[in-house]
């Protein structure tokens, strides 16, 4: 599995109507070849960005398939209004991974 972090910047003040935006387009993420995950975090040290982390079964699961879907057109009419300027898109891979202290041995 990777993630696919897009860092999205929006004008704060329509930051309401931009998270609302996201929640109406989750569906067509959900509904993709290759889904994994979906999340939405706002950066607390400046309000106007945020971090869309998709988790999908491979960077061919985003790049090609959901990118040629409707489901990519509709996500973009939801969400692209709100963009200051293009989001920028990255692919991670998890390398070493601890979810909480109550995990170690």
């Amino acid at each position: 599995m990777i993630h696919e972090v897009a860092s999205i910047t929006i004008d704060p003040a329509r930051a309401a109507e931009f998270e609302a935006a996201v929640a109406r387009a989750r569906p067509y993420f959900a509904a993709a070849k290759g889904f994994v995950s979906f999340s939405l975090k706002r950066v607390i040290e400046n309000p106007a960005c945020y971090q869309l982390v998709v988790g999908w079964e491979s960077v061919e699961a985003h790049m090609v398939d959901f990118r040629a879907s409707p489901g990519f057109q509709e996500w973009r009419a939801l969400a692209g209004p709100f963009f200051v300027e293009p989001p920028s898109v990255m692919h991670l891979q998890t390398v070493i991974s601890q979810l909480s202290r109550l995990s170690l041995p």
